[in-house]
């Protein structure tokens, strides 16, 4: 939730909507499983479109735009996206002694 609350805070425009995977009905009208929200944060656009983990994380710094899109930039160079894709798997695995 403190991800969810930074997003708010940091979304100044209002464009973006985190929700809790709790949400009874979310993950389901999503199309996602409970094993998908367990593996990994999510950014659902709202014509569907999903972006996982990394690239969910990405997705929404881009959406916050200004200096926040700029590091979102840098998932777009393989091997920066190939470490950021590394880097959430690991630290996702951990998510619970965090």
């Amino acid at each position: 939730m403190g991800l969810a609350r930074w997003v708010q805070r940091h979304d100044r425009a209002g464009r973006i909507d985190p929700r809790p995977n709790q949400e009874p009905g979310l993950i389901e009208h999503l199309g996602l499983t409970p094993d998908d929200v367990a593996r990994a944060a999510w950014a659902v656009e709202p014509d569907g479109k999903k972006f996982e983990g990394a690239a969910g994380i990405n997705r929404v710094l881009k959406e916050l735009g200004r200096g926040w899109a700029l590091l979102a930039v840098a998932y777009s160079v393989p091997q920066i996206r190939w470490i950021e894709n590394a880097y959430y798997r690991r630290v996702a695995r951990r998510r619970a002694w965090w």
